[in-house]
């Protein structure tokens, strides 16, 4: 039923190795925690990316063009805003002007998931990961909250959250950049908006649900926080600012028909900018800069162009006597294999095909919300979830394979279906 010129890539015969690695790298990583010594995600990933490198199932050349160079920029100067943002100690003044109208664990995790949701859209969901999980970690060690609720609550907010903007998070980008979607800002909010906000209050039934006992008549006090290098903090105050008008900018401009006057990559290191240009402790940024996280991400990449070469899954849905249009399948579809060759080089599949086939408006949407609401399901579902563990093992709190899924299971399955009912039927 598809048009051959589409998906015409065949398997390869390295590609059986290239799904061996991706196996065991996914085996290893839900199982990391049984084993004797503590293994990290990005070593993981990293001994993965090895692997296909060493049994040639990806050359060199082809692993480096694999990285994604944008996406690195971008997470950079994300982290070194990040990093200053924590060191100044205006995040933690910040954020306890923002919150302090959460007396409660119930009012806090409410407002960390719509308010962190609303951001995303605006911020892009990566931004929100990278600022908000030694922010939350603050929280859970000042109120005695488990830090697990706090950043899963950040996980499944600003993944939530970004599916209803198109720039909310790059495969909707790429959504957005396309024939089938006029007008993307208006068209993503009137189509993805009511389901988003009803997801976003599932998700605090779900979290309650799995986390009860840190609910409560518990009275949380905010104390307004001190800034600690007022110099620092002032620059990070300017980052932030610049984050915001460069955006805003952007999104004034494609509004009207403009284009864009400059990317993701561009905005996040134009903020980093004043930090790195006029901060004394620019050295100490720069050190203190994930980069493991940019390791695992610069690995993911390689491995999964090593399977995305193999050909097995454009031969799957090449195959497939599913209707590609519908909207359930294109769901289902999104949601189980994003989490394989991650959502970005899914969508980047798939949109042609919908093009091809003249799919409705609804039939895009239902690709952006299933791809997105992919990274509800696994950890390796969304880069933003990734940026979250990490940046939490790195401070020592470690989510595990399983306790994701535990909760994100039954989240991602309500989800899907709250974005089926509504693209479907309303």
């Amino acid at each position: 039923m598809y048009d051959p010129q589409i998906l015409s890539q065949t398997i390869a015969p390295s590609g059986n190795v290239s799904l061996l690695v991706l196996a065991a790298v996914l085996a290893a990583i839900a199982g990391r925690q049984l084993l004797l010594t503590r293994v990290m995600i990005w070593q993981i990933m990293f001994a993965g990316s090895v692997a296909v490198l060493l049994t040639g199932s990806i050359s060199p050349a082809d692993a480096l063009r694999a990285i994604n160079l944008d996406v690195m920029l971008f997470l950079t100067g994300m982290f070194v805003v990040g990093v200053a943002l924590e060191e100044s100690g205006y995040l933690a003044n910040l954020s306890s002007r923002i919150f302090r109208r959460a007396g409660s664990v119930d009012q806090l995790i409410l407002a960390i998931l719509f308010g962190t949701g609303i951001l995303s859209a605006i911020l892009m969901n990566d931004t929100l990961a990278i600022v908000g999980t030694p922010l939350l970690l603050h929280f859970a060690k000042k109120y005695d909250i488990s830090p697990k609720l706090l950043l899963l609550s950040l996980a499944f907010g600003v993944t939530i959250g970004s599916v209803a903007s198109p720039i909310g998070n790059p495969q909707n980008l790429l959504i957005a950049l396309g024939d089938g979607v006029p007008n993307p800002f208006v068209t993503f909010f009137c189509y993805l908006a009511l389901p988003t906000a009803a997801n976003l209050l599932i998700a605090y039934g779900i979290l309650r649900l799995f986390y009860w006992r840190e609910f409560g008549d518990r009275v949380l006090n905010h104390g307004r926080e001190s800034v600690d290098d007022r110099h620092l903090a002032h620059l990070s105050r300017a980052s932030l600012a610049l984050i915001v008008a460069l955006i805003t900018v952007k999104i004034v401009s494609v509004s009207f028909g403009f284009g864009s006057p400059f990317g993701l990559t561009e905005i996040a290191l134009l903020s980093a900018l004043p930090i790195l240009v006029f901060s004394p402790r620019r050295v100490e940024v720069a050190k203190k800069v994930d980069w493991r996280t940019l390791v695992f991400f610069a690995s993911m990449f390689v491995l999964m162009e090593s399977v995305w070469d193999a050909g097995l899954f454009q031969a799957a849905i090449n195959g497939s006597s599913l209707e590609a249009t519908s909207i359930p399948v294109i769901l289902a579809t999104s949601a189980l294999l994003s989490q394989f060759i991650s959502n970005v080089p899914f969508v980047a599949l798939y949109l042609p095909l919908l093009s091809h086939l003249d799919a409705s408006v609804e039939g895009m949407m239902a690709l952006a919300a299933g791809s997105t609401i992919a990274g509800n399901l696994t950890i390796l579902g969304a880069a933003s979830n990734v940026i979250i563990v990490q940046n939490g093992e790195r401070r020592g709190t470690t989510i595990t394979f399983s306790e994701f899924v535990k909760v994100g299971f039954p989240l991602t399955a309500i989800n899907l279906l709250v974005y089926w009912i509504f693209l479907s039927f309303l």
